[in-house]
């Protein structure tokens, strides 16, 4: 049966109204299958950060006494909701992955807290303990280790010293990414700037493409982005002979010419470790958290016009990262409106959870909040 006809039924017998009320407990015993639920925003071949969950789920589904059920295209809305009931209740599914940003609150704490025996493992949102419910909890990468990668390299294959960057929404996670890549961009050349548009949602192709030609036509000769689907992006900016770095996936059969890396979400390793505490009974993992060196994210090949010089460059601070000993966010450090928001002396580490609330862009990116 279809998750839509799994909603509808759900529809027509008023079990979400009548039956919410209701305790719910599916005990599960050694024997039978763990069932878990993927729920993505766009679709699972959008080149972009739907796929990368859906490649992750891929490899899930090959695991031993493991079923997955996936349902695509569920908008930010108490349509989630309905999307996991209907996994809960019709597919008994204890272990559920609602993938996109929005989906968490008030969604899942919303689900957490009527289903109590189910386990639901949000990415990206910020669980506290405390105030949400212990069977919720987040995932999520340092992905802007590998955007801070990709600034590494635009920043030498740039000529104009004008990049492009194209954006949903201004998130902590979106803007930390915007601020990691020009941070690397600036590194190799500091009067390199980031010009950000923010398009309003995380998948709005019109928008995207009119963004990616608004860039190229203010002589930004390098673009990246933090959208669900960089396709028409990354396509736009090879038509136009601009430059890419990839997000999410890899988007490198898109752009032969003009791609040069790009950061990739690994999401098969926060799946194998909720998976693996499910099965064996082990208590909701609430915060977990990776990076380049956890094999939570990884880093496109290089394309054909980044340079040896830009290879070792980006290849010597990746060995820093992969060995725990980098710091993108380092004081002094000012945001655009010449606003001091590191201290001289203070290096954040991946895991200070204040970067997970950022809400500035560094000096350098042209645009604003």
């Amino acid at each position: 049966m279809s998750n839509i006809d799994r909603r509808t039924l759900l529809k027509l017998a008023g079990l979400i109204g009548v039956t919410a009320a209701m305790p719910f407990s599916f005990a599960r015993a050694a024997d039978n299958p763990l069932v878990v639920g993927f729920i993505y925003v766009g679709a699972r071949d959008d080149f972009g950060y739907n796929q990368a969950h859906a490649e992750a789920a891929a490899i899930i589904k090959t695991l031993p006494n493991v079923v997955v059920v996936e349902e695509e295209n569920v908008p930010e809305t108490v349509a989630v909701q309905k999307s996991m009931e209907a996994m809960i209740r019709q597919d008994g599914a204890t272990l559920i992955f609602p993938t996109s940003f929005g989906y968490f609150d008030p969604h899942v704490i919303k689900m957490a807290e009527r289903f109590p025996d189910v386990h639901f493992a949000h990415c990206g949102g910020l669980w506290t303990e405390g105030v949400h419910p212990t069977n919720a909890g987040s995932f999520f990468g340092y992905i802007d280790e590998g955007q801070y990668l990709n600034g590494v390299v635009a920043g030498f294959a740039s000529q104009t010293k004008k990049l492009g960057f194209i954006a949903a929404k201004p998130v902590p996670q979106v803007l930390r990414n915007i601020n990691a890549f020009t941070l690397g961009a600036r590194s190799v050349d500091p009067e390199i700037t980031t010009t950000v548009i923010f398009t309003g949602d995380w998948s709005l192709p019109i928008k995207e493409a009119e963004a990616a030609n608004s860039l190229i036509d203010q002589s930004c000769d390098v673009l990246t982005c933090h959208v669900d689907g960089p396709k028409v992006i990354v396509e736009t900016a090879e038509k136009r002979g601009a430059m890419t770095c990839g997000y999410h996936a890899d988007q490198s059969a898109l752009a032969p010419n003009g791609y040069l890396t790009g950061a990739e979400w690994n999401w098969e390793t926060p799946y194998r470790a909720h998976v693996a505490a499910s099965q064996a009974g082990e208590p909701m993992i609430n915060f977990l958290r990776g990076g380049l060196k956890e094999g939570f994210v990884k880093t496109s090949p290089y394309g054909p016009l980044v340079s040896a010089e830009a290879k070792a460059r980006a290849d010597a601070i990746k060995a820093e990262m992969m060995a725990g000993g980098f710091a993108i966010f380092t004081g002094p450090l000012k945001d655009n409106q010449g606003n001091e928001v590191i201290a001289a002396g203070t290096a954040l580490g991946q895991t200070d959870v204040v970067l997970e609330s950022m809400d500035y862009l560094v000096e350098g990116v042209r645009g604003q909040i």
